[in-house]
């Protein structure tokens, strides 16, 4: 084990052709590790297998390398400024030039599990039901306790990742929520290599965030600022935090869709020689703008929040679109559900369907439920922030009761046998059965993946979905279930509420929003926004605008309108 800050000599004495790649995506999502092993092996065909619970903007860098042939994903997309499809995987995935394996958040976390504990196989609540079940390392076995869901260990041969802090000898700390978990650097053949913002001598004062121990570990680089783009939450640990750089990624996610991408990747990527070099590109005011942003808030660096083109102050003077109307709808559904079955815990998707959630539990709360936020990357218990619309935002962690990872909230708290769970979701289309599909569209494009979308409707007792309501938005049958309709009860969009009338049911219209046209022609306009014939039930609700203290709530989370879009 080497500790040292050259990152590119570790990666060309560990990594050869043909390996499966794990890099760690945690609560950071990348690392310069990553981008050592970008640049060592830019364009030499190496033919890789990426695991990577969360490709995000950067993962295209491998792709425009000619770096990989194989991808082992849960989310193959753009995370800022929204959740948006790349165009780079999907060129990639839907030529066949690049093969994708997709899994939801906690399976594919399993498989690492299983692998890390020498098991042939571990059981799953996930992926039943869903176009999942098709993965070669998924099956269905029938026990003397029942039928099981079960998944095949997955190896790396090289575990690539950021920490806060190492020793000498190579252990490493790192600070919870944790996602993913440590289980791809526990499970690798040969090991990990690791960048980290600092070596100490002696860890044991921190010997509660030691996660991974030395003997698993290939080599140390010391690069501060490791994380970079994202960010770095060291809660207790002796070194410095920063906040996501939500401008370059930004700017990545633009880059990508540019003539002159190549030129931003030799920017950033191919002719920075190394860590040091990079950080010298990126300016010490920015790291600095970067580290007060961690301590301070969203707001440290001089921004007020608000965005010219979205309204001044919290823009309640103007009227809601059709984002902000499901929004604040299926936040009114979020409490009543929660009132009337006495959730315990609340689990969101990415978007609006996330923000319908915070506003929702905030209702809920107000009226004395004892209801608690969870997120998928390890958040228990934890109040949203204004000004940052993202649930991975860091500044909600230190606001949750518990700090821990997937598994965890996915795999046992959120969906465990004592603890009824509402999820709150997205999707890029729902069918009339409430089957979800956010993977792929039949005969068209990637989208982006199930994320913890599956893992959430696999153990929820009951699901929302909150979206606008069109008819590509709605077929009558997804040809791709990325998350099964089982637990969906009611989908809220801007023209109106659809709900089972009963378990199995197909999804009717049960409320329209309150207006002067005749009662008939708001749901005639329901009706033929919807892509199967949807039936209208009797008699219909209606559903009271969205209040001036429920839009000035969601547009202080979403100040520049990221997920709010008109």
């Amino acid at each position: 084990m080497t500790v040292g800050d050259d990152l590119g000599r570790a990666v060309a004495e560990h990594v050869r052709p043909g390996d499966t790649l794990h890099l760690v995506v945690g609560h950071h999502r990348w690392s310069a590790a990553a981008r050592a092993l970008v640049r060592h092996w830019w364009g030499r065909d190496p033919g890789f297998t990426l695991v990577m619970l969360s490709l995000s903007s950067l993962g295209a860098l491998f792709f425009r390398g000619g770096l990989v042939r194989k991808v082992v994903t849960g989310y193959s997309g753009d995370t800022f400024p929204s959740f948006t499809p790349n165009p780079w995987f999907q060129r990639g995935y839907d030529t066949g030039a690049v093969e994708v394996e997709h899994w939801s958040f906690l399976a594919l976390t399993q498989r690492l599990e299983a692998a890390a504990r020498g098991l042939p196989a571990v059981t799953t609540r996930s992926v039943a039901g869903s176009s999942m079940e098709a993965n070669e390392a998924y099956s269905r076995a029938h026990t003397a306790f029942g039928e099981v869901g079960l998944l095949a260990p997955l190896v790396p041969d090289v575990t690539v990742m950021h920490a806060p802090l190492a020793d000498r000898a190579g252990n490493l700390a790192l600070a919870p929520p944790a996602l993913e978990g440590f289980w791809g650097a526990l499970a690798a053949r040969r090991g990990v290599i690791a960048s980290v913002e600092a070596v100490v001598d002696d860890l044991r004062p921190w010997s509660a965030f030691v996660r991974i121990p030395a003997h698993r570990v290939l080599a140390v680089g010391v690069a501060p600022l490791g994380a970079h783009p994202g960010g770095l939450f060291a809660r207790d640990l002796p070194v410095e935090g920063y906040a996501e750089d939500y401008d370059f990624w930004i700017e990545a996610r633009a880059a990508t869709r540019r003539d002159d991408y190549d030129d931003w990747i030799r920017r950033w990527i191919l002719e920075p020689a190394d860590h040091d070099a990079y950080l010298d590109r990126l300016g010490e005011a920015r790291v600095a703008d970067l580290r007060a942003r961690a301590a301070h808030g969203p707001d440290a660096g001089g921004s007020d929040g608000s965005d010219p083109g979205h309204g001044d102050g919290d823009g309640t003077e103007r009227a809601a679109n059709a984002w902000e109307r499901a929004a604040a709808w299926g936040a009114r559904a979020v409490a009543e559900r929660v009132a009337d079955a006495g959730f315990h815990a609340v689990l969101a998707g990415a978007g609006v369907a996330n923000l319908a959630a915070w506003l929702g539990v905030r209702r809920a709360r107000a009226a004395g439920a004892d209801v608690h936020l969870c997120a998928e990357i390890g958040l228990w218990g934890y109040d949203p922030v204004p000004g940052d619309p993202f649930v991975l935002n860091h500044h909600n962690f230190p606001t949750a009761t518990m700090l821990a990872d997937a598994s965890m909230i996915l795999g046992a708290v959120a969906g465990g046998h004592h603890t009824r769970l509402l999820g709150c979701l997205g999707a890029a289309q729902v069918d009339r059965d409430g089957n979800l599909n956010t993977t792929r569209l039949p005969g068209g494009p990637t989208l982006v993946g199930s994320g913890g979308g599956n893992d959430v409707a696999s153990a929820a007792e009951e699901c929302l979905v909150v979206t606008t309501l069109r008819p590509d938005r709605t077929p009558e049958r997804c040809g791709y279930v990325t998350s099964p309709g089982r637990a969906v009860t009611r989908v809220v969009t801007d023209l109106g509420t659809l709900a089972k009338d009963r378990p199995g049911g197909p999804l009717r219209l049960v409320a329209v929003p309150a207006g002067p046209e005749p009662l008939a022609e708001r749901a005639r306009r329901a009706v033929q926004a919807c892509g199967w014939p949807l039936e209208v039930a009797e008699p219909l609700a209606e559903l009271v605008p969205a209040t001036a203290d429920e839009l000035g709530a969601l547009r202080r989370w979403d100040p520049h309108g990221w997920f709010l879009r008109g």
